[in-house]
């Protein structure tokens, strides 16, 4: 775990998703990102491409060739974006009516509560090198 420089630095902290999902968070693209946890995290938060891309063809069918760049970056983050709500997915109908926000298939609601983190104000940054972790982890500002 990275430690801060000073208790006076705010800790920021990043989520790691796997490609293309990461890129098409930072494209503004995609705006919920499906978790099986709750978060009661609000804020900028960094986005990470993790170093494991998804290689499901259901996923890279949501990239167009301006986020075709950016989503063969892993390994670090790519951007950031606001947080600013966690929904509760209690049924598949509800799963479904968010389908074209969060990009997966219906079917992928296996009947157990899931959860929606709300992005907005999402914004591409340089790509910089940094290991992930597959819950929201704190960053070290570049020196």
């Amino acid at each position: 775990m990275p430690k801060r420089k000073s208790t006076t630095e705010p800790i920021i902290y990043a989520l790691s998703l796997k490609q293309p999902w990461a890129a098409l968070v930072v494209h503004g693209r995609k705006t919920i990102e499906v978790r099986r946890w709750p978060t009661d995290r609000r804020g900028r938060i960094l986005i990470h491409a993790a170093r494991i891309a998804d290689d499901r063809p259901e996923a890279w069918k949501w990239v167009l060739s301006d986020v075709r760049a950016t989503a063969q970056r892993t390994g670090g983050i790519i951007g950031t974006a606001e947080l600013f709500d966690c929904v509760a997915y209690q049924s598949r109908d509800a799963f479904a009516a968010d389908q074209w926000k969060h990009l997966n298939d219906a079917a992928w609601f296996d009947g157990r509560q899931m959860y929606g983190f709300r992005f907005r104000r999402a914004q591409l940054l340089p790509f910089r090198r940094y290991p992930g972790w597959m819950r929201f982890f704190p960053v070290e500002p570049e020196t």
